[in-house]
This record gives structure tokens, C-alpha cells and sequence, in this order.
């Protein structure tokens, strides 16, 4: 089944575009007309079958970001809460949507709901841009009828993710800046700088390099002779880095390692908590089962060692123990969540519990984020500092040397 594009005109004689999945043009015709369209040009999408559009390598140049997401969520929510029927609600979204990726999603969205599927099966045939835990809950508010409120809940759930993702992006940016900055500044020294220098320290005979300059010159030598054979190592290294990912046992090695780094593995794993406590928290808030929401929180976490832990919860939790015995039991989860989902299935608060988690683990990342930043940048000066004044050293000894033979 093919995809294609078309224009039509409605019965209220407004101009609509959109997508539709059709075996040819005449059906996908037919299928506009059912929808009381008039179509006045179907032509199949270059792009072939939407659906199969995740996987592939333009999709990368053409992610729909969280905020994106989250700001037409709500969007949907507020067109929803104000009695706008569901088609007609995203008939308006794609009249605002700036995201060609997200407005052909939108597209072939709003024309499976106009043939009377649900909205959550007609998202989960885009799971490049509507997750797991975005379809089910979406699924729970159809079947709970109340749509709108999960819609709200769902954009808040996004803007959380991308506030937190952009204070620690934006907390790394500066001394990332600073970093490839030093290497810039270091690498002009070692490759035009050092050789002009030094080359009059070579055209004296009975002058005795000190190790220091010795060592700058060779390795200025190589950096300027032999750069190449550096690119052709990190290349390597990158692909081969990626393609040990790539591998099942690869990727939970580096996870499992991730999460025992010293003081970045803890920040690592409370990232994972916040992530964890605020999905399933608000997936148990719409109404779904514990188990159910379990197997969606492994799609979310995206560390291969805590999907395993989680598969061991789920196990347990069905054997009939509580929630916090087999979290307790794994060795990974903070103390913190432990009490607190503990206290939460005592009082029968437990999504309450688990959002505050989520919320305080969240205000941690940030306050952990800016202390390590704030050690990170003298450090980096520290070390730009001992490799200028190394480079200062071995130019100025040999220079000493000459005057005082000079002198002598």
C-alpha cells in the first residue's frame, strides 16, 4: 500500500491537503469521496510509505524535537477542551504546524480518524515520533473519555523532558566551547608556531636541546607530518566504537558501565529516576494497570541494564510482591525512590509519589549539573594553563642556552 498526496475540497468548500494510504489513485479517490472530499489532485508521495519513514536516514535530518511535540499536544488538548470536534481539531494543527515531518504524521493521523480508527492506533503507525508511552496513554484517555486531560498531561510530561535535557545541554555547552577552543589554540601552536621557533634552535650545531624542546619538536613534527594518521584513528575508533553498540552485549557493557562511573554514573542514574518515576507515575494517573505500564517504562529509559532490572520487576511484581521489595533487591535504584514508592503503596498514593520523585530528582540533576560545570571550567583552565606553560618552558630554556653562550 502505497501513500499519497492530495488536495481536495470539503463539502463547507475550504481547500484541504493531506495523506492517505491507498492500493492506487482511484482507490485513494474513493476513499476522499467516502470522506465526503472532492479531490481535485491525488499524486503519489515521493517519499513512499510514511509509516516505514523512522528507520531511515533523511528522518534524521528531520526530527520533530519534544518541545515541537509537546507544544502541539497541547494544542490538541486546549482545541479538544473547548468542543472542537477531533478531526476538525487536527484539521486546525495542520494549519500551524511548522514541522514537515510532524505535519505529514498529522496528515495521515487525521485521515485514519476520519475513517473511524482511534487515535492511538493511527499514532502508533509513526513510533518515530509518538513513543510508546504517547499512544497508550493517549489509548487510556480514549477509552476513559477523558482525551483532553491526557493530552495536558502528556505535553507537561514533554515540556519536563525538554527543560531538563536543555539545562544540562546548556550547563555542557560552555565548557564544551572551552574545550575544543584550548585544543584549537593548542594545535595553531604545534603546527605553525612551535616549527618557526624552532628551527632556529636546529641551525645552531653545538646547542643541547633540553628534553622538554626535544619532546615539543617531535611532537610538533608528527602533528604537522602525520595528521592524517590521527583522523584515521579517530574514524576507526568511531566506527568501531559504534559497531561494538551496535551489538546486544556491547550496549549492556556501556550501559552497565555508564552507571557505575564515579559521580557521572550517579547523575546518569538519577536521570533514569526522574525519567522513570514521572512516566509511570502518569501512566498509573490514567488508569493504567501496573504491568502495562511497566512494559512501557522499559521503551522510555533507554539503558539496556535498567530495561533487564525492570523485566525482573515486572516478574516479581506479577509473583504478587510489592513494587519497592524487587527496587530495593536490584542495587541500582536510590534509597529515595525505594522509600518513596514504598510510602506510596501504603497510603495508595502512589502516582502522587512517584511524580514528586520525578520532580525533586529533576531539581537534583540541575543542582548537580551546574556544581559539576562550575569544577569543570578551572579545570580546564588548570589544564590549558600546564600545557601553554609546557610550551612556554621548552621555547624559552633553548633561548636562555643561546644568550648566555652568547654572552660567555
Amino acid at each position: 500500500m502505497a501513500v499519497y498526496e492530495y488536495e481536495a475540497i470539503a463539502k463547507t468548500g475550504k481547500s484541504v491537503k493531506g495523506v492517505i494510504d491507498a492500493d492506487s489513485a482511484a482507490v485513494a479517490r474513493r476513499k476522499l469521496r467516502e470522506q465526503d472530499l472532492y479531490p481535485t489532485e491525488v499524486r503519489q508521495s515521493q517519499d513512499g510509505r510514511i509509516d516505514q519513514a523512522a528507520p531511515g536516514v533523511m528522518s534524521r535530518f528531520s526530527r520533530v524535537s519534544t518541545r515541537e511535540l509537546s507544544l502541539t499536544t497541547r494544542q490538541l488538548g486546549t482545541l479538544l477542551q473547548a468542543g472542537m470536534p477531533l478531526v476538525d481539531s487536527m484539521t486546525a494543527m495542520l494549519e500551524q504546524t511548522t514541522n514537515r515531518t510532524l505535519r505529514r504524521a498529522l496528515y495521515t493521523v487525521r485521515d485514519r480518524v476520519s475513517e473511524g480508527k482511534g487515535l492511538g492506533d493511527s499514532l502508533a503507525q509513526h513510533p518515530s515520533i509518538f513513543n510508546d508511552l504517547f499512544v497508550n496513554m493517549v489509548r487510556a484517555g480514549e477509552t476513559s473519555g477523558a482525551l483532553e486531560q491526557v493530552l495536558f498531561r502528556l505535553a507537561d510530561v514533554q515540556e519536563r523532558q525538554a527543560k531538563l535535557n536543555a539545562r544540562v545541554m546548556s550547563a555542557l555547552l560552555y565548557p564544551a566551547v572551552m574545550a575544543l577552543f584550548a585544543i584549537g589554540v593548542v594545535v595553531v601552536l604545534m603546527t605553525i608556531v612551535v616549527p618557526r621557533v624552532t628551527a632556529l634552535f636546529m641551525q645552531q650545531d653545538n646547542l643541547v636541546l633540553p628534553l622538554s624542546t626535544r619532546i615539543l619538536i617531535a611532537g610538533s613534527d608528527f602533528l604537522r607530518d602525520y595528521w592524517y594518521v590521527l583522523v584515521i584513528i579517530l574514524v576507526l575508533a568511531i566506527v568501531l566504537w559504534r559497531a561494538w553498540l551496535a551489538r546486544p552485549a556491547g550496549r549492556l557493557a556501556w550501559d552497565t558501565f555508564r552507571l557505575k562511573v564515579p559521580v557521572l554514573g550517579s547523575l546518569y542514574v538519577k536521570i533514569i529516576c526522574a525519567r522513570l518515576s514521572r512516566t509511570l507515575g502518569t501512566m498509573l494517573q490514567n488508569g493504567l494497570t501496573m504491568m502495562n505500564a511497566l512494559d512501557i517504562v522499559t521503551t522510555v529509559v533507554q539503558n539496556r541494564r535498567i530495561e533487564e532490572i525492570i523485566n525482573t520487576v515486572k516478574a516479581e511484581v506479577r509473583r504478587g510482591r510489592d513494587l519497592s521489595e524487587p527496587l530495593r533487591s536490584s542495587g541500582i535504584f536510590p534509597p529515595l525512590l525505594v522509600h518513596m514508592v514504598e510510602l506510596g503503596q501504603r497510603s495508595g498514593e502512589l502516582e502522587d509519589m512517584l511524580i514528586r520523585v520525578a520532580d525533586t530528582y529533576e531539581d537534583d540533576v540541575t543542582l548537580t549539573v551546574d556544581a559539576a560545570v562550575g569544577l569543570i571550567e578551572p579545570l580546564i583552565i588548570i589544564v590549558m594553563g600546564i600545557v601553554v606553560g609546557f610550551l612556554v618552558v621548552s621555547i624559552l630554556l633553548p633561548i636562555l642556552q643561546m644568550s648566555t653562550a652568547m654572552g660567555g
